[in-house]
């Protein structure tokens, strides 16, 4: 066994008087992908606060080499060789990638002046470690959200840092980018250092990691070699609910499938854009989920934009038989059309209001008068009807947003969406950072919405996801629809050899029928 390089030992952590970790013990060894699990709220971040200096323990001790070790703060814990590559990441976007992996620490000349020579032959050493292929001085406002994230981990390596946590590394990419990126992450641990790979992605934990620690409610429920857990096993760990497959599948047993009889709430025809789609036709039907997915580039987010109003596309769109010209997504929410962006933070939400005002925002122009807002009885009825729809973890409306976990805020703007009483919901990788729970409780309710006569399409980068909930998937590759699956009949390997473009096309690319 190797030695940790961080061990904690009965850590603890209050925040006003209420414990959100208990009597942790823990150690993260040399050498090793160490996978942390748990659902949100069960003290993930908690912890890694802890280990990375911003919060101190009120309890326990921490142990760095074996050394006990009072961590004052991130600066302090970087000094002492932990790196922490937040989801969210630290970089500067005016500067370059060199100039962000030394910020602070630039080495200088004689006089004190920074010796941009040595800075960038550093600089370039440490790309070259991560494979990433630019420039010292390329600017960070520049590069892919991939290149940022193997940047993120080239600036901990310039601190020699030997243990490396990494907050959600995958939420933003792609299939091919996530290989490279795991890598990556094998070339660290045979490099003797220690990484800390947090992920909903419950089958890339189980791949990478050497031994995975599951969390819930602020305690550990268990450390075992990935080798000797599966993924329904953890899954039952983390919530104590048997696996989403089985609760989903119940659910869609009940359920009558939408058949070719229905009518359809959307159709689309020769929809095109002159840099990002061409030629998309297809329609949706009422109590109907069509999944859309396709490598990153290929155009398939820039679709429901333009079904939304967000983007300017030629093309015919119908709402109910009858035409639809969207210039703006006002003039699509008048029609029944909502719109659940990937990028809840910066698009759908405002963090510093709370729920109540979050959720009555799409209806303002229902609820105002000579340009007063008047919110009676009726509509916070209605706010509370919406929260109980989505399964809120908190029945408190004045609840400030940016308080929430990630999946309490997805189902903030879910809620939102449902107060405009919408007929046609278009979900951008609707589970995204999110954890397993609240993903179930997402799944059931797109299944609710369907069931209730709502024409539903979801864009996401997990096949699994759209194999679980969709009815049909079309795929997009080059701006173009060109393989529409059945999901009752569709697999995994046929989905990504259509995304690749690797199989001749089982459809016209300029119409899918979908009951047109």
């Amino acid at each position: 066994m190797n030695r940790p390089f961080i061990e904690a030992r009965g850590v603890s952590k209050f925040f006003s008087g209420v414990r959100v970790l208990t009597d942790v013990s823990l150690s993260f060894e040399s050498g090793e992908v160490h996978g942390l699990i748990g659902e949100n709220g069960a003290g993930k971040s908690t912890l890694i606060k802890v280990l990375s200096g911003l919060y101190r323990p009120e309890e326990g001790t921490l142990l760095v080499k074996g050394e006990p070790k009072v961590i004052r703060s991130p600066s302090h814990a970087a000094e002492l060789g932990v790196g922490v590559i937040h989801q969210e990441f630290d970089l500067i976007p005016q500067m370059t990638a060199a100039q962000n992996m030394y910020l602070g620490r630039e080495p200088a000349g004689r006089l004190g002046v920074v010796d941009f020579a040595v800075l960038h032959s550093n600089a370039r050493r440490l790309l070259e470690e991560v494979r990433l292929s630019i420039e010292p001085t390329t600017l960070v406002r520049a590069l892919s959200v991939e290149q940022k994230q193997l940047l993120a981990i080239a600036k901990a390596l310039s601190r020699d840092a030997g243990l490396i946590v990494m907050d959600e590394p995958t939420a933003a990419l792609n299939g091919a980018e996530i290989g490279r990126l795991l890598d990556i992450v094998r070339g660290l641990r045979e490099g003797g250092r220690s990484v800390i790979f947090i992920s909903h992605h419950m089958e890339e934990v189980l791949e990478i990691s050497d031994r995975v620690t599951v969390l819930r409610d602020g305690r550990v429920i268990a450390t075992r070699p990935s080798s000797e857990i599966s993924e329904s096993e953890a899954v039952r760990m983390m919530t104590g609910r048997e696996r989403i497959q089985k609760r989903l599948r119940s659910a869609l047993d009940r359920t009558i499938s939408p058949g070719p009889g229905k009518p359809a709430v959307m159709s689309v025809k020769n929809l095109s854009h002159p840099k990002y789609f061409h030629d998309v036709s297809f329609s949706l039907r009422r109590g109907e989920i069509v999944g859309m997915v396709g490598l990153e580039g290929q155009g398939q987010r820039q679709i429901l934009r333009a079904l939304y109003g967000d983007m300017r596309a030629s093309g015919a769109i119908e709402i109910d038989g009858s035409p639809a010209a969207f210039k703006t997504p006002a003039d699509a929410l008048k029609r029944g059309v909502v719109f659940v962006p990937e990028e809840r933070k910066e698009e759908g939400l405002c963090l510093r209001l709370d729920i109540e005002q979050n959720v009555t925002l799409s209806t303002l122009k229902d609820r105002s008068a000579a340009g007063v807002l008047k919110l009676g009885r009726a509509a916070r009825e209605e706010v509370r009807r919406c929260m109980s729809d989505v399964k809120l973890s908190t029945d408190d409306p004045s609840r400030m947003v940016h308080s929430l976990s990630g999946g309490n805020q997805q189902k903030v703007v879910i809620a939102k969406c449902l107060a405009c009483k919408p007929t046609i919901l278009l979900f951008s990788e609707p589970t995204r950072g999110i954890d397993v729970g609240a993903k179930e409780d997402i799944y059931l309710l797109i299944r609710a919405l369907a069931d209730g006569g709502s024409g539903i399409m979801v864009v996401s980068g997990d096949i699994s996801e759209l194999l679980l909930v969709c009815d049909r998937i079309l795929v997009v590759h080059a701006g173009r629809i060109t393989k529409e699956f059945e999901a009752e009949n569709a697999d995994r390997e046929h989905i990504m050899r259509a995304m690749w473009g690797l199989e001749e096309a089982l459809i016209d690319p300029k119409g899918v029928s979908g009951g047109q």
